[in-house]
């Protein structure tokens, strides 16, 4: 690529190291888009082992691209982003690709077009590991930053998409028994802090 159209590109992914998510870290700040794509790259990375009928490089490349629209947009989540956002989106991410040269324009464009069929194991793959990062991030995050559909989402969230997986389908019910641990945590201190328990 040449250097000027290099540095404009990364320019432009640099926007995800400012873009905040909904989530929030274990330390207690807002997590960067960027972020979410790194730690979803490497638990791809470290599952490669689990999916050898796959080709787990490709699988990386969408981990890797897959939120670069929000660049554009901002981050929007799932429950709330409507049609509209998503043909902003799509619309903004298709003309940056477009401007890109060969072969990363047609690269690109190949491997958005397979993640949006979600047809291909490699897809279904990414699209699970997307959704059970999130999970993880909620539960490793303080409760007071949950917003409160999420004490039930969180339960649920991805699970239509292991279903095709037995490992996935295991680690999202690991993901659960931590949610379900966590809420109950709360529940617990909850009860510990009640007048009548105070006053014993």
């Amino acid at each position: 690529m040449e250097i000027n159209k290099l540095m404009e590109t990364l320019s432009l992914a640099q926007r995800l190291k400012d873009n905040t998510r909904h989530s929030w870290t274990a330390g207690g700040r807002r997590e960067s888009v960027a972020e979410h794509c790194w730690r979803l790259t490497l638990l791809a990375f470290f599952l490669r082992d689990e999916f050898p009928e796959a080709d787990m490089e490709k699988v990386l490349h969408m981990c890797l691209i897959h939120d670069l629209g929000e660049a554009f947009t901002g981050d929007i989540p799932a429950f709330d982003k409507t049609a509209e956002d998503e043909v902003t989106e799509s619309r903004a991410l298709e003309e940056w690709v477009r401007s890109l040269p060969e072969p990363y324009c047609g690269e690109l464009r190949a491997l958005y077009g397979e993640m949006d069929a979600l047809e291909t194991v490699e897809a279904r793959i990414y699209k699970s590991l997307d959704k059970l990062e999130a999970v993880l991030q909620h539960n490793e995050a303080p409760l007071e930053t949950w917003l409160p559909l999420e004490r039930e989402l969180n339960l649920t969230y991805g699970e239509e998409n292991v279903a095709f997986s037995p490992y996935l389908t295991a680690l999202r019910a690991r993901l659960r028994r931590d949610t379900e641990a966590k809420l109950a945590a709360e529940n617990a201190a909850e009860e510990d802090l009640t007048p009548e328990r105070r006053s014993n």
